[in-house]
């Protein structure tokens, strides 16, 4: 099996001869392929080869980081026809037929559950019910949940909104219907306090 070769040098020859010197004639050999990487290591410097290797490790990765991820571009034709299926309050009017469509409108009614808070099944209903106009918030619900953008239990007695990084599309949307609405985009330090009832304020929405 091939390995990956690990470059080894020392400032000064001379100190890692006499530290070699000095281990061998501290230890009765024979010695071992391991005891003699950790004597190479220690003459260089180091605690031992494992010490070695995870310097080198960490100065390659400095040297040499890891490329950044490409940026996402939006899609702003799509989250346009998107926004058609909710209304002037930004409530969704209908459940969109294509898939890819369904998960950008669901991260829409995602920024509007409060975060770090835990809800029955029935007040996980009533606030999706707030959200729609067609009354289906089973339908909701269990979409919010196979996509992992909301955590239940075995018994379903307890829902918690998953904290994810929308997409691109997502966060546009949300913009996009924040602004028709005349509220301020989701922002994941602040709570809107302008509605009352089970749906409190469609919380915690990004700002970018």
């Amino acid at each position: 099996m091939s390995k990956n070769a690990v470059p080894f040098q020392v400032a000064d020859i001379s100190t890692l001869a006499r530290s070699l010197k000095q281990q061998l004639s501290d230890q009765p050999g024979p010695f071992g392929h391991v005891s003699l990487l950790n004597m190479l290591a220690r003459g260089a410097g180091y605690r031992n080869f494992q010490h070695f290797r995870a310097q080198m490790a960490a100065h390659e990765k400095l040297e040499n980081p890891a490329p950044p991820a490409p940026v996402v571009e939006v899609d702003y034709a799509r989250v346009r026809r998107i926004a058609r299926h909710f209304d002037a309050k930004g409530l969704l009017v209908r459940w969109p037929p294509k898939f890819n469509e369904q998960q950008v409108v669901l991260w829409v009614l995602w920024s509007r559950i409060p975060a770090r808070q835990s809800f029955t099944e029935r007040q996980i209903s009533d606030l999706l019910r707030a959200e729609h106009h067609f009354g289906d918030p089973a339908l909701l619900r269990r979409e919010m949940v196979e996509q992992d953008l909301m955590s239940r239990t075995l018994d379903c007695r307890d829902y918690r909104r998953l904290e994810r990084q929308p997409p691109p599309d997502a966060l546009a949307l949300m913009r996009f219907l924040s602004k028709r609405e005349g509220e301020p985009a989701y922002s994941s330090t602040r709570q809107n306090s302008d509605r009352q009832g089970p749906n409190p304020a469609r919380a915690e929405r990004y700002s970018t």
